[in-house]
């Protein structure tokens, strides 16, 4: 089963190298694109207008792919995490970095978290937006973390 919120309804290019975009969950977005044009070499033909202008829905509408070429293509999921991004937004990407960066599987992060498992599956499956105090409360815990014991404050129970 292919999550809404994942899925591509229609995807429009601007002049100004960003795809507007919609999902199959009603949410719409304009995704920047232009760091991603100028960071990797692969995407080095999208500077064209002409080839820009190519975009479509990849054939599951999982992608977005740009002159019938299979290294020009961005996945949905990524799409909406830049542009949820870009908006001020956190992503569900956050937390998939924040669990791999801390070596943290679904329990333990969600223990650390002081959250339910299920909870933060939804957030880290981008079923449900992340609050921004999951954000900071992750950005605590890591912080937390690196302190030096002699400096860290009993935690009550």
């Amino acid at each position: 089963m292919r999550s809404p919120q994942f899925t591509l309804t229609s995807v429009t290019p601007t002049p100004r190298a960003s795809l507007l975009l919609a999902f199959a969950d009603g949410e719409h977005f304009d995704v920047d694109l232009v760091d991603v044009i100028k960071t990797f070499r692969v995407f080095a033909p999208l500077k064209s207008q002409s080839v820009f202008n190519t975009a479509r829905l990849g054939e599951f509408a999982d992608t977005v792919i740009w002159a019938d070429d299979d290294n020009l293509e961005l996945a949905a999921d990524n799409l909406r995490a830049m542009a949820v991004e870009q908006t001020g937004g956190i992503s569900h990407e956050f937390i998939y970095r924040w669990m791999h960066e801390n070596d943290l599987n679904l329990d333990t992060a969600a223990e650390a978290l002081g959250m339910s498992r299920r909870m933060l599956a939804y957030y880290r499956s981008g079923a449900k937006p992340v609050p921004r105090t999951v954000a900071l409360a992750c950005l605590g815990w890591e912080a937390l973390r690196k302190w030096p014991a002699s400096r860290q404050l009993p935690l009550a129970a």
